[in-house]
Parts: structure tokens; C-alpha cells; sequence
């Protein structure tokens, strides 16, 4: 019995937020998950919870409730019927019945929950009720209009509340839910409710999509957003992947040096790329290192050029100056390294480079989450909060040096 006990088992981003005082209670518990991390087994828990008046959910049974899916068929077959739905979730003593004419549930105790579907707002003019679940409110057609329409029918007992679970995606009703002050987050990915998922499905999954934004989204359950005048779309790197970089004919390390070593430092950027027979240049690996000594990020651009091969270490010397070669030579006397001096910003140096990108002349074998997420919020203002874009420079030096500089007879065809 313990073992089936849900306040045995649910995790804490699972278990209803608490509230201290009237002042700061919630009214939108806002439940965003990868896919598979158990949204649907707390929304069914929650429901169960408050038509029973069970502690930690409700003070007394919750009579009315409203149950709203993108669908008529998501909400029967998911929220209801699912195999982690309200009916799976209660002992067969306690079970509701499950009207599907009618549209709604009802306890032995009375309580009612009513089925509706985002596709039809209107549907939702005239009945009222206490609480609410919404699932997967990001995938709505119709998110705000069906959401603002529910606010008006949460009017009956002494504090509606709604709990809405759904997979982040950047949608502007689920930003302004986000928001609001009244909202309480709870976050939770694939990965946290592993134990109760096919081993083979987090394999296959996970070797296919970590990183990428589509499982960044609906494995991590982040928000993959864009920035307004990027040099560069999730779109266009999603179409540039590719799982290995072919035989490459050139293959360079490029780093980016911090202007100091203090615990504030920027990052050192670290990038490897190579191009191949039919100059298409391919980005290998993101090793950028966080704040550290000189002589860490020497052996670090060293060890990277080592595993990939490489032909040359190209290090701007802005920062540094001469420094930055006697460095990497303590590190590795055999080391080859071209000084680059930036004589342009940052954003006229990269504009070439994302050039490349829609011309489809650059690769990524693999995802590389950080470096992507700094290309796509790189703009004329540069990043955010006045970041260095550490990994960026890194990626645009590597590019340069491979694809938009005269080079000499390129070495014997390698594989990586």
C-alpha cells in the first residue's frame, strides 16, 4: 500500500506548493515537464486529492471542477482515461463515474469535474466551479482566449485555484502566465521520472535529441526562445546538424582568452572545427572552459587539439598579446598557433560566419547547447546582462581561419 501511496512516491515538484498566508496564496500552480516526467500522474493526483478533501490538497471536498484539454479526445483519453489519468489514480472504492455523454466525473461523495476543450472558448461560458486542471495549455490554439474565459467560471469557494501542466513552448499566453505574481513554477524533466519509463526509450531518445532544441524542450522542459536581430535561428542550427563530420582536410582549435584570471573573469572560449573536400566547414567540439588560469585554459585548448587532431591553435591576441602563444607553448612547445587581432566588433566579425550558416557551408556534428544558445541571443546589442559571448568568439575565429582566410595546400585527408 505504501508503494502505491502518492504521498509516498511523488516527487516535491509533484506535491502541491503550500501557502503561508492569504496574502501569498497561489492561484496558478504551473507544472512545466520534459516528456514522460509525470505531469499528467500529478494533474490526476491533484483532482483526486481535492474531490476527496484530502490534507496538503484541500480543507474539504472541492465539488466542482473543471478538467480542460487541447482536445475532447485529450481530455477523455489522458486526463481521464489515461493510463495515468484521474480514473488510474483511485482505488476502485473511491473511483468516480465517468459519464462520457455528459461530459464530466462524479464521486461517491458528490463531487463533479466537467470535461471541456480548448478548441471551443465559448463552451466555458456559464458553469463555475472551484478549481481547475489544464493540460498541455502551451499546445492550445486558443490558450488565452480559453484561459481568460475559464477566470470568469472560477468563482465559487473561499480560493479557485487551477493547476496547469504542460510542456514548455515559447507561446505568449504561457509567458504571461509565467508572469504573473500569482504563479507558482514547479519544473521537472524526462530524466526525473526515469525509474517509471521503458529503459530503452531513455536510450534511444536521449542519444537522439540531448541538446538539440526539440529535446531541450521535451525532454529538459526548457523554453527555446529566439532573440529579436540574432545573427542566428534555432531553426537554422537545427538544420545544420549532422551526427559525425565526414574525412576533413583541415582542422583548427580557436580560443577565445579571458582579459584575467579573478573568479569573475570571463569564460576562455575554446571551439574546434574542420572542413572538408568540398570546403563545408564542420564544428567539432565546445570545450570552453569557466573563469581559469592561464595555464588551465592552455592545457585545455592543448588537450582539444590533440584529440581532434588538429593543425594549428588559433588564439586571439587582444587580451593578452604575446602572452597568450608563450602560454600555450609551456603547455605544448610543438604547438603551431596563429595570433588573431580583432580590429572589429563582435558583430561585424560574425556576421560572415552566420552568412556561412544560411548558405549551408557550416556543420554541427553533435548539439552543443551552451555555444547554440549564445548564437541565438547574439544581436547588435550583443548578449544580455552585458555577457561576453566567450563561446561565440571562439566559434568565429574557428570559422574564419578555416573558411574566410586564404590558406596554403591543405594536409592529407583525416577522419575523426
Amino acid at each position: 500500500m505504501l508503494l502505491a501511496s502518492w504521498s509516498f512516491n511523488a516527487r516535491s515538484d509533484q506535491w502541491p506548493p503550500a501557502s503561508a498566508t492569504d496574502d501569498e496564496a497561489w492561484s496558478v500552480w504551473l507544472v512545466m515537464g520534459g516528456r514522460g516526467a509525470g505531469k499528467t500522474r500529478t494533474g490526476a493526483e491533484w483532482v483526486r486529492g481535492l474531490a476527496l478533501g484530502e490534507p496538503d490538497f484541500a480543507v474539504r471536498p472541492v465539488g466542482r471542477i473543471a478538467l480542460i484539454g487541447e482536445t475532447a479526445a485529450d481530455v477523455r483519453d489522458v486526463m481521464i482515461e489515461g493510463v495515468s489519468g484521474i480514473l488510474a489514480v483511485h482505488a476502485r472504492s473511491e473511483r468516480p463515474t465517468w459519464e462520457p455523454s455528459r461530459r464530466r466525473l462524479e464521486w461517491p461523495n458528490g463531487a463533479i469535474a466537467q470535461a471541456f476543450s480548448a478548441e471551443d472558448p465559448e463552451s466555458l461560458r456559464g458553469p463555475q466551479f472551484e478549481c481547475a486542471w489544464l493540460d498541455e495549455f502551451a499546445k492550445w490554439r486558443h490558450a488565452q482566449e480559453t484561459f481568460d474565459m475559464l477566470q470568469f467560471g472560477l468563482r465559487l469557494g473561499e480560493r479557485p485555484r487551477q493547476l496547469v501542466t504542460t510542456t514548455p513552448r515559447p507561446a505568449p499566453a504561457l509567458k504571461r502566465l509565467m508572469e504573473n505574481p500569482r504563479t507558482i513554477i514547479a519544473r521537472a524533466t524526462t530524466f526525473a521520472n526515469a525509474r517509471n519509463l521503458a529503459p530503452s526509450f531513455i536510450e534511444t531518445i536521449v542519444g537522439r535529441y540531448a541538446g538539440t532544441r526539440l529535446g531541450r524542450q521535451e525532454l529538459e522542459g526548457e523554453i527555446i526562445t529566439d532573440s529579436e536581430g540574432a545573427l542566428w535561428s534555432r531553426d537554422m542550427l537545427e538544420a545544420c546538424r549532422e551526427e559525425k563530420a565526414p574525412p576533413l582536410v583541415r582542422v583548427v582549435v580557436a580560443i577565445d582568452p579571458p582579459a584575467s584570471s579573478s573568479g569573475r573573469a570571463d569564460r576562455c572560449g575554446i571551439v574546434a572545427a574542420g572542413m572538408d573536400a568540398e570546403g563545408v566547414v564542420h564544428v567539432l567540439e565546445d570545450c570552453t572552459l569557466g573563469a581559469a588560469r592561464p595555464a588551465a585554459w592552455a592545457r585545455a585548448a592543448v588537450a582539444c587539439h590533440h584529440k581532434h587532431e588538429a593543425d594549428m591553435i588559433v588564439a586571439e591576441v587582444n587580451q593578452g598579446g604575446e602572452m597568450v602563444a608563450a602560454v600555450i607553448h609551456e603547455a605544448d612547445a610543438s604547438m603551431i598557433v596563429k595570433q588573431v587581432r580583432a580590429t572589429r566588433g563582435k558583430y561585424l566579425r560574425a556576421a560572415p560566419v552566420a552568412q556561412l550558416y544560411e548558405q549551408g557551408r557550416v556543420r554541427h556534428a553533435g548539439a552543443f547547447p551552451a555555444l547554440e544558445d549564445e548564437m541565438c541571443a547574439f544581436s547588435p546589442a550583443g548578449l544580455s546582462g552585458g555577457r561576453s559571448p566567450d563561446r561565440l568568439d571562439a566559434l568565429v575565429w574557428a570559422i574564419t581561419a578555416l573558411a574566410l582566410t586564404s590558406r596554403g595546400a591543405p594536409p592529407k585527408v583525416r577522419r575523426v
